[in-house]
């Protein structure tokens, strides 16, 4: 029993190393595109005026939440994991 707690914890913690990969990724994207925005002038840069400089801030607006929600959802699936080992490690105890 305890060679298959250990292969599922192994599993588990290859799933999260490549979640956190996938969420590494993510974050350098929405770090270039603060960058970007943050580069921007202040004054009007002339693309579209006000109305494409509010779309192109909705967008990474976007970006960034998506990368929380991803972040969350992580968190979700690792505390689920690691909430199910500890159940079943609970329930070896008391055999």
């Amino acid at each position: 029993m305890q060679n298959k707690i250990t292969k599922v914890l192994q599993h588990m913690a290859h799933t999260h190393e490549q979640m956190a990969r996938i969420l590494d990724a993510e974050r350098h994207v929405a770090v270039r595109m603060s960058q970007i925005v943050h580069d921007l002038p202040d004054a009007d840069p002339g693309f579209d005026g006000i109305s494409g400089m509010i779309e192109s801030s909705t967008q990474v607006n976007k970006n960034i939440i998506a990368y929380l929600n991803a972040l969350a959802d992580l968190e979700e699936a690792m505390a689920e994991g690691v909430g199910r080992v500890i159940k079943e490690l609970n329930g070896q105890d008391e055999e």
